[in-house]
This record gives structure tokens, sequence and C-alpha cells, in this order.
């Protein structure tokens, strides 16, 4: 990462007294915003150990955060856990958020403070629509919304991964999609539809259309995953490279500070996935991710082994991949109610 990639911090637009922390400590967030780019961190792991190193030093209240340490981490943790009432994921995200933050920014030593009170762990089954529902759900939605929510559950992609597709990653010749560094930085293959060939080769043209409008006005090279932007200097300027859904407008990159075009925003999904849901109307609690729960679920009901559908999900242990067997046929769950007139 060039120094500009590491020493750029785009401005956060807020206000309130967490602005005004992240105004006293720009120089510690600053620190710890290029330890993570020095090894590699995801920008959305970045985004979240500031949010949550802000939070702590606004629960702090001390000027200093040299003179906090692993009794402060503790009574964070267990305000977290007893009076926000957050889930055991949440909590721990910020645990490893501060513990990176003494350990490798602060250079400090935390101790054993491991007895505080952990957050519940909770095991939830996912929300999943049936096949009627999946289908008029996406009947209410139009346009480019509409299209990327139908991949997502014709692929069982993740809503990012999505909106990172590459012009590239789509294989008509054999059928498939390459997801490239996914959760975990695994790659994968999953399968396009072929029923959504026409409309992706068409958004293909529109991406490329765009594209040249951006090389004619000075712009049009987008960021390259990893070190490929200095071993390939020019390669972030060719289509192949652009974002298959590639945003309305140009935009600040926070890594560096260049602008570039940037893939679609997942709120514009999100929130016509939202408004699809309610002219349905579907009486779930329905997010992009449903479309995810209902691939697996799906495929599991048409009988595809449980391996398969791990591999398409990208599941790094098929323990997680075996709750979607509780949501297919979970025993009892098609017995009669006792309520209802027994059938003779």
């Amino acid at each position: 990462m060039t120094p500009e990639e590491l020493s750029f911090i785009k401005e956060r637009r807020s206000i309130g007294p967490l602005a005004d922390i992240r105004k006293q400590h720009h120089d510690l967030l600053v620190a710890l915003t290029q330890e993570l780019r020095r090894r590699g961190y995801a920008y959305r792991t970045e985004q979240s150990y500031e949010h949550w190193i802000s939070r702590f030093l606004l629960y702090s209240r001390k000027s200093d955060p040299s003179n906090l340490g692993g009794s402060d981490i503790k009574s964070y943790l267990e305000h977290l856990a007893i009076k926000r009432q957050v889930s055991a994921s949440t909590q721990n995200q910020a645990l490893n958020a501060l513990v990176f933050l003494f350990k490798q920014v602060l250079n400090r030593e935390l101790g054993d403070f491991s007895n505080f009170k952990r957050a519940r762990s909770s095991q939830y089954l996912p929300v999943v629509l049936s096949r009627s529902e999946v289908a008029a759900l996406l009947a209410k939605m139009e346009g480019l919304p509409a299209l990327i929510a139908t991949l997502l559950y014709g692929t069982g992609m993740r809503l990012t991964e999505g909106l990172r597709l590459r012009i590239q990653d789509l294989d008509f010749e054999y059928g498939r999609i390459h997801i490239h560094q996914a959760k975990g930085r695994k790659d994968r293959l999953v399968p396009l539809p072929g029923v959504l060939v026409d409309q992706l080769q068409e958004q293909m043209r529109i991406a490329a259309r765009l594209h040249e409008q951006d090389l004619s006005t000075g712009y049009g090279e987008v960021r390259l995953p990893g070190a490929l932007g200095r071993k390939y200097p020019n390669a972030g300027k060719e289509l192949k490279w652009q974002y298959l859904f590639p945003s309305i407008r140009l935009a600040v990159d926070p890594l560096g500070g260049a602008v570039r075009r940037h893939h679609l925003h997942e709120t514009v999904i999100q929130k016509a996935v939202k408004r699809a849901a309610a002219l349905v109307p579907i009486r779930k609690r329905i997010g992009c991710h449903t479309l995810r729960h209902s691939f697996a679920t799906h495929l599991l009901e048409d009988g595809y082994d449980i391996r398969t559908v791990q591999e398409l999900l990208g599941h790094a242990n098929v323990s997680t991949t075996m709750i979607y067997t509780h949501v297919a046929g979970k025993p009892g769950v098609g017995l009669p109610s006792p309520l209802d007139p027994k059938i003779t």
C-alpha cells in the first residue's frame, strides 16, 4: 500500500458526541487506520474497529488513552452486555477492536481481564421465504435492484459479493460466476442462472458505456484488489476490471483519496427489497440475506447434499450450513396441531 493510501483518512460527516471524540483523538484513530491497512485488514473491518474504539473512548470519558487499561475494557464490555444487551458476536467485535488498539497501536500489554460478563449466545433459525413468496417479492421489484435481488437468490451470494462483481467474473461459456476473496478471503464458484444471461449481458454493455464516458473525462480507473495495482499500473482502466453494477456517481476513494466510480451502494438494494416486501405483503423479517437463506433451503428441499450447499455458500465449516437442515425438514413441524380436527 502506498504512503498516500496509508495516510489518507476520509472525514466522516457526523455531529454529536462521537464526532467530538473523533476530533479529540484524531491522531490515535489515524494511527489505528494505518496499522490496519499495513496488515491488510478489510475496509469494513477498519470502519468497525474505528467505530468501537470511538465509542469506548466516549464511554471512558478520559482524554488520555494511556490512562486506560484492562479494567476499563472489562467495564465497557460488561456495559455492552448488561446495559446495551448486545449479542455475543457484537461484544466479541468490540473486544477484538480494543485488543488490537492496545496491543498493535499503543504497544501495551493488557493482562488478564477474561472474567468479564459475556453477552448471551443465541442461535436463531434463519428466516426463509417459500418459492411463491420469493416469486412474489421479485415481481414487485424492477430495474437494476430486481436484477441484483434475483441474482442473489439464484446464486446464494451475499449482497456485498454480488455488488463487488467485476465484468470479468462472469463466465458465460461455463455458466458460472467467480467470487473473489469473499468472507474469510476465499474464492469460490457459483452457478450463473441461465434465465439471467440476457439481462446480465445487457448490464455489461451499460457498464461498458459508462466506463467509456469516465475515460473520456479523465477518470475510469477502478481500484484493483491487493497489490495488483502496483504490479499492473494500467489494468485499473481496463473494462474487464470494472464493476458490473457501477454507482451512478463518482466518489472519493476512502483508501487514498482518488476520485473513482465504485460499485452500487448496498442501501439501494436493501431499501428496494424492503419496499417490495411491504407491497406483497410478506409478514416476515426480510432483508437481502433472506434470499441467500432461501437459496440454501430450497436446494436442500430439492435433494442436494449438504456439502454441495456448503461449497456454494462458501462456509468454512459444514456445521454453519447444517442450520438450513433444521429449516428445510425440522422434525414435528409437519404434524397436525391438537387444536385442529382429527382426520379419520
